[in-house]
């Protein structure tokens, strides 16, 4: 059964910029750890995070000791992953790029990782990519938050499913595609791959957020980014903090989720 190829929109996250990094949840330390010990990864081991964003998985793996090299589509988004390693204190390599057009001469690579952003890809083209510039021994990292059904995260499903759907959040492609009767798991589709020997590690994590953090998390979404919303966006703002007045008069809220990577080797 092939993957359905999302259409390639290299600027698809150029408004979400002020936004991701500092209303996403990042990904622990701890996490960081597992997985580089999963892999056996060693100091100055080198490291492509491919589809980067602000550097929330560059920066903490440049941390580690890792030799890290950042690709992204969006210039912006790559300015924000160099200045997030600049306060950070450790050095990154950044490159203009993605899965359909990587930058040339780059690799090997002893682990790619990818920070939701798998989903954008055109998945398994882009695991028949990534085994030319993974070495022997080395591994895939693909990192997803997953958020129970659980009266803390009732917010979401205001965000998500109430407001944001009116908003035409399901027309994005990656969740419509879920809804498909044909649609295949990142698992399933490693399994078919050269990376077919699959591990899971996670951490769960709680944090307590207010609603201009919910606001501002929004806003970090592809399906809600100010540039697909418009002129809509203040409309948008407006109902999602009336919903979030009535489910917390106070405006406080609390955000459970599992940081979680799949890891996936060839066997």
């Amino acid at each position: 059964m092939p993957d359905a190829e999302p259409a390639y929109d290299p600027h698809r996250f150029r408004t979400t910029v002020p936004f991701y990094a500092r209303y996403r949840l990042g990904y622990p330390q701890s996490l960081i750890a597992r997985v580089i010990a999963n892999a056996g990864l060693r100091p100055a081991d080198s490291v492509l995070d491919l589809g980067c964003g602000p550097g929330l998985l560059a920066v903490p793996f440049a941390l580690s000791g890792m030799g890290v090299t950042a690709v992204d589509p969006e210039p912006a988004m790559l300015e924000a992953a160099q200045a997030q390693a600049r306060e950070a204190g450790v050095v990154i390599r950044v490159l203009r790029g993605s899965s359909y057009d990587l930058p040339v001469g780059i690799g090997p690579f002893a682990l790619v990782t990818m920070g939701r952003s798998f989903h954008w890809m055109n998945r398994a083209e882009a695991l028949k990519t990534l085994d030319r510039l993974v070495l022997p021994g080395g591994a895939l990292a693909l990192f997803e938050d997953e958020h129970p059904k659980t009266a803390e995260n009732r917010w979401r499903n205001v965000l998500l499913e109430e407001v944001g759907v009116r908003y035409g959040a399901d027309e994005a492609p990656h969740r419509a595609a879920r809804k498909s009767p044909d649609y295949r798991t990142h698992e399933s589709l490693l399994l078919d791959s050269p990376f077919s020997a699959l591990e899971s590690v996670g951490v769960v994590v709680r944090r307590e957020i207010t609603a201009d953090e919910i606001v501002g998390l929004a806003f970090s979404l592809s399906v809600m980014a100010p540039q697909k919303l418009g002129d809509r966006a203040a409309a948008f703002e407006a109902d999602l903090r009336r919903e979030l007045v009535a489910l917390s008069p106070e405006g406080r809220f609390s955000e459970i989720a599992e940081l979680r990577a799949l890891i996936a080797r060839r066997p």
